[in-house]
C-alpha cells in the first residue's frame, strides 16, 4: 500500500517532487516502465518521471534492502539503452528511521563497473521542505521533526485549506496512510478529518481491492467476505473507524472486533531519536 501511495503522489504532483529532489520546478511526465527494454520492471516499486532534458528515477523504501545498489545500476543501464543522451537522476528515499548501514549505501561495484546514485533518509530532511508543497505534505510527519504529532497537526490545517476538494481528499488520504509509519492510528484519526478523505481515489482503490478478493468466493458469502476485507484494508491503512463503519455498513462493534482480532494491523514504528 505504501508503495502505491508514494507512486500516486509522485505521478500526480511531479513538479512538487522536482522542486524537492532537483531543486527546480521542472514539468515532468510519467515514463512507463514498459517503455524500457529487457524483462518487465515491478511497476509498483519504481517511479520514472521525465522531461525533454532529464529523467527522474525514484525508489521509495520502507526498510533497508541489500539489493538496492544492484537494482539502481540495473535500471540505470536500462535507461541508458533508451535515453543515452538524457540526464538521469536516481534517488532512493528511505521512509522509516533505521540504523542499518544499508540505508547509507549509494554505490554499486562489480569489478570495473562502478555506479553511484543518490540516497535520501527522510528522517534527516528538514520538515519545512514538505510543508511547502501539497504533494509532499503526506511525508512531513516522517521528516526531521522533534514532534511528529504536532507536525501532523500543522499538516492537517494546511490540508483543510486546499481549495480543490479532489486534491484535498487525495492528500488527506495519503497523509493518513503514510503517517502510520511514525504515528498511531488513534492520533491520525484524531487529527485528520475522515469525511475529507471519502472521495479520494486512494480509498476507492482500497474498496475495489476488497471487492475483488470477495468476488471469487461466491455471491452471498463473497459479499460478506468482501465487506470484511474492505474494512480490514481500511483499518490497515489507518482510516478512521467511523468512516469504515459508514462505507462498509458494518456496525461499530463489528469493526472494533475486526480491529482487535486482526494480527496484521500495523503498529506505530519505534523510531530512533530524531535530532536536528
Amino acid at each position: 500500500m505504501i508503495d502505491n501511495i508514494c507512486k500516486f503522489l509522485a505521478e500526480n504532483f511531479p513538479t512538487d517532487f522536482a522542486s524537492w529532489l532537483l531543486g527546480e520546478a521542472i514539468a515532468l511526465t510519467t515514463l512507463k516502465p514498459s517503455e524500457l527494454s529487457v524483462e518487465p520492471i515491478r511497476a509498483d516499486s519504481v517511479i520514472f518521471l521525465q522531461s525533454s532534458k532529464i529523467i527522474l528515477h525514484i525508489e521509495f523504501q520502507t526498510e533497508a534492502n541489500k539489493n538496492i545498489p544492484l537494482r539502481m545500476a540495473d535500471y540505470r543501464l536500462r535507461l541508458y539503452r533508451q535515453f543515452a543522451d538524457t540526464e538521469i537522476y536516481q534517488v532512493v528515499i528511505y521512509l522509516t528511521p533505521s540504523r542499518s548501514a544499508l540505508v547509507y549505501e549509494n554505490t554499486f561495484n562489480a569489478g570495473e563497473l562502478n555506479h553511484k546514485f543518490n540516497v535520501i533518509r527522510l528522517w534527516e530532511q528538514p520538515t519545512e521542505i514538505f510543508q511547502k508543497y501539497q504533494g509532499l505534505l503526506p511525508f512531513a510527519a516522517l521528516s526531521q521533526t522533534d514532534n511528529p504529532e504536532e507536525t501532523l497537526r500543522q499538516v492537517a490545517k494546511q490540508i483543510k485549506n486546499i481549495a480543490d476538494k479532489r486534491v484535498q481528499s487525495n492528500v488527506a488520504a495519503s497523509t493518513a496512510i503514510i503517517s502510520g509509519i511514525a504515528l498511531s492510528q488513534e492520533i491520525i484519526q484524531r487529527l485528520l478529518r475522515s469525511e475529507i478523505m471519502k472521495e479520494s481515489v486512494i480509498y476507492q482503490s482500497i474498496l475495489q481491492e476488497g471487492l475483488a478478493e470477495g468476488k471469487a468466493k461466491g455471491k452471498a458469502e463473497g459479499i460478506a467476505e468482501a465487506t470484511k476485507q474492505i474494512a480490514l484494508n481500511m483499518l490497515r491503512s489507518n482510516i478512521a473507524m467511523d468512516l469504515v463503519v459508514q462505507i462498509t455498513g458494518l456496525s461499530l462493534k463489528q469493526v472494533e472486533k475486526l480491529q482487535k482480532t486482526s494480527t496484521k494491523l500495523p503498529k506505530a514504528a519505534k523510531s530512533p531519536k530524531r535530532s536536528r
